[in-house]
C-alpha cells in the first residue's frame, strides 16, 4: 500500500484537481492508496481570517466566505459530470451552511475561541476531501472517510498531540476491513477522545499522511506538491538551484527546520521510526525523479543544501555577574518557554560573558520585556546589561550527513561569505557537526545562498555583476562586447559576465538576474527615471 498525500497548490482548482485524479488513478493500478489532500489553493488562509474579522465585528467576513463557497461551487460544477452532481452539490452546501454558522457565532459573540477557531479552519480539508473522493469515483471504485474519525488527539486544539496507540488501533481495524482501491481522507483535522474537532498545526496534512503511512506499515509516502523535490537551495532565490535526487531523514528534517518548505519537520518522525521511504513529487511534472527521502540514501556529497530562515532577530545578554554564575542559562530559556517563543539558534561564548539567541522577529517584543524583566535586579546592579537586540537578519545553513568527515567546509563556508563582503553576526555549529549555521543581514541573505551554493555545488565560474552607466557610442561597443564574448569567457575563464543595471542621462534600468543585451535598448527607453543616488544605491 502506498499513501500520496496532495498539497493545496496540487489541488488548487479544477485543472489541477484533474491531473491529481489522473496520478492517483495510474497509483490504484498496481495496488491500494490512502490518499491524503489539504484545502484547495489558500483556502485555510481565508478561512482564518474570515474569523478573525467576524470576531472583530467587522462584516467583510462575508467577503472571504462567499470567495472560499464560490471556488468550491465552480469545482463541483466543472467536475462532477455524473448524475450525482446535485447530491455533492447539497452535501457541500450543508457544509458551508455549517461554515456561515460557525461564523455568523463569532460576529456576534466578538470573539473566536481556540476550539471554534480549529473548527472553522478545518472546513477546507473536509470540504476539498470530499469533492475531490467524489471525482474519483468517476473513474475508480473509491471511498470517503473522515479522518476526525481515525486520529485521536490531546485536548489542545492547534497543533494536537496524537494519542498514536488509539489512533493506529483505528487505522488498522477501519483498512483492514476496507476493499476499496483508492481512500480519500482529509488532511490537517482530527478530534480529541470525546469527539471534540483538533487540528495537527499548518502542515497538518503532510503530518497527516506520514501517520497514516506509520500506522498501516505503507510501502512508501507520497508527498506531491508543486516542485520537483527538495532542492539544494530556494529555487526562487537561487537560479542554478536543482534537485537532490536521494537524501537521508536527518537531512531532511535539518533542511525543513531551515525553511525548506516542501515538507514540515513533524512529517518525518513517524515513518522514521519504521524506516518508510519518503518520495517529494510535482503534480504538474509527475515524471520527473523528485527526491528519495531513506535512511541509506545514495548520496555521499558532504553538503546536500543550502538553506535559510528570514526575519529573524539576535538577542544578545551579557555582562560581567555572568562569569562562573551556575543557571544564568537555566533563567534565560525558562523565561522564553513560559512567554511561549521559540528559539531558533544559541550561540554562547567560551567566557560565560554572554548568551546570543535567535528568534523570529514578531517574538522580539515580548521577549524582550521577558528578559529585562527576569535580569532586573542584575540589571538594576550594573552586572548584566538590557538585551541587545539585532532585527532584520537571516539565519544561512549548510546541511550534510558527511560533513563532519571533510576538513575545511567551516572555513569553505566563512571565508566564501567573507570575499563576498556578507557579515557574519553569529556562528553555531552542532557537535554532530550536520549543520552550520550563521546569523547574516537580511539584506545579504540573497547574496550569501547564491554565494554558498557556486562554492559547493557549481563549477568554479566567478559571477561578475556590471552596472554600466553611460551607452554612448563606447558603451554601445561595450556591451556588443560583452554579448558576444560571453560563452568565451565563461568556457575559457571561468567568468560569467551578467550585466544587472544600465543608464544614461534620462532612464536606468536594473534586473538582478541579468539584462537581455540583444533587447537592452528598447529595455532602457522604457526604464526608471534616471537618478545617480538611486543608482548608486543599488
Amino acid at each position: 500500500m502506498k499513501v500520496l498525500k496532495f498539497g493545496g497548490s496540487s489541488v488548487a482548482n479544477s485543472n489541477n484537481i484533474k491531473k491529481v485524479v489522473k496520478i492517483v488513478h495510474k497509483a490504484a493500478e498496481t495496488e491500494k492508496v490512502a490518499v491524503i489532500v489539504s484545502a484547495f489553493g489558500k483556502t485555510t488562509n481565508k478561512l482564518i481570517e474570515a474569523a478573525t474579522l467576524a470576531a472583530s465585528n467587522d462584516s467583510s467576513y462575508m467577503k472571504r466566505f462567499s470567495e472560499v463557497k464560490e471556488q468550491h461551487d465552480n469545482v463541483v460544477q466543472n467536475l462532477i459530470t455524473t448524475d450525482k452532481k446535485e447530491q455533492v452539490q447539497n452535501r457541500v452546501t450543508t457544509l458551508f451552511k455549517q461554515l456561515e454558522t460557525l461564523l455568523e457565532g463569532c460576529f456576534l459573540l466578538r470573539e473566536i475561541t481556540p476550539k471554534a477557531m480549529a473548527t472553522i479552519s478545518g472546513f477546507g480539508e473536509l470540504l476539498s476531501s470530499y469533492i475531490i473522493s467524489e471525482v474519483v469515483k468517476i473513474s475508480n471504485k473509491a471511498v470517503y472517510k473522515d479522518s476526525r474519525e481515525l486520529i485521536t488527539t490531546s485536548n489542545v486544539f492547534d497543533k494536537a498531540q496524537v494519542n498514536f496507540k488509539t489512533t493506529n488501533n483505528n487505522c488498522i481495524t477501519y483498512f483492514a476491513e476496507n476493499n476499496y482501491k483508492v481512500t480519500v481522507l482529509p488532511g490537517f483535522i482530527a478530534q480529541t477522545e470525546s469527539g471534540v474537532a483538533t487540528t495537527l498545526g499548518r502542515g497538518g496534512s503532510d503530518y497527516t499522511a506520514a501517520i497514516y503511512a506509520a500506522a498501516l506499515d505503507a510501502d512508501e509516502l507520497q508527498i506531491w506538491t508543486d516542485v520537483s523535490g527538495m532542492y539544494t537551495a530556494n529555487p526562487s532565490i537561487v537560479r542554478q538551484a536543482f534537485p537532490i535526487a536521494e537524501i537521508s531523514y536527518q537531512e531532511a528534517m535539518e533542511l525543513s527546520h531551515f525553511g525548506a518548505k516542501v515538507i514540515y519537520p513533524p512529517t518525518i518522525q513517524p515513518v522514521l521510526e519504521k524506516n518508510i521511504p519518503i518520495v517529494i513529487k510535482n503534480t504538474f511534472e509527475p515524471y520527473e525523479e523528485g527526491t528519495l527521502i531513506s535512511n541509506t540514501p545514495n548520496n555521499t556529497a558532504p553538503v546536500k543544501g543550502i538553506s535559510h530562515i528570514e526575519n529573524i532577530t539576535l538577542l544578545t545578554i551579557e555582562g560581567s555577574g555572568m562569569v562562573g554564575v551556575s543557571g544564568t542559562s537555566k533563567r534565560l530559556f525558562e523565561t522564553l518557554s513560559n512567554a511561549d517563543i521559540n528559539v531558533v539558534l544559541i550561540t554562547q561564548a567560551s567566557s560565560e560573558h554572554s548568551i546570543c539567541v535567535a528568534i523570529y522577529e514578531e517574538d522580539t517584543d515580548k521577549a524582550v520585556s521577558a528578559i529585562n524583566k527576569t535580569f532586573e535586579v542584575e540589571i538594576e546592579r550594573r552586572k548584566v546589561k538590557p538585551v541587545i537586540v539585532e532585527k532584520d537578519l537571516s539565519i544561512i545553513a549548510l546541511v550534510g550527513d558527511n560533513m563532519r568527515n571533510h576538513q575545511g567546509l567551516s572555513g569553505q563556508m566563512f571565508s566564501a561569505l567573507g570575499k563576498n563582503n556578507v557579515n557574519i553576526r553569529a556562528i553555531a555549529q552542532g557537535a554532530s557537526q550536520k549543520n552550520i549555521s550563521a546569523v547574516i543581514d537580511s539584506m545579504d541573505a540573497k547574496k550569501g545562498l547564491n554565494t554558498l551554493h557556486e562554492q559547493f555545488f557549481e563549477e568554479k565560474i566567478k559571477q561578475i555583476n556590471l552596472f554600466v552607466s553611460g551607452v554612448g557610442n563606447v558603451g554601445k561597443k561595450f556591451l556588443a562586447q560583452i554579448n558576444q564574448q560571453n560563452d568565451y569567457l565563461k568556457e575559457h575563464l571561468k567568468m560569467n559576465i551578467r550585466v544587472v543595471g544600465l543608464s544614461n542621462s534620462k532612464k536606468m534600468i536594473f534586473n538582478t538576474e541579468g539584462i537581455d543585451l540583444n533587447n537592452w535598448g528598447y529595455a532602457l527607453e522604457n526604464g526608471q527615471k534616471a537618478s545617480i543616488e538611486d543608482f548608486f544605491i543599488r
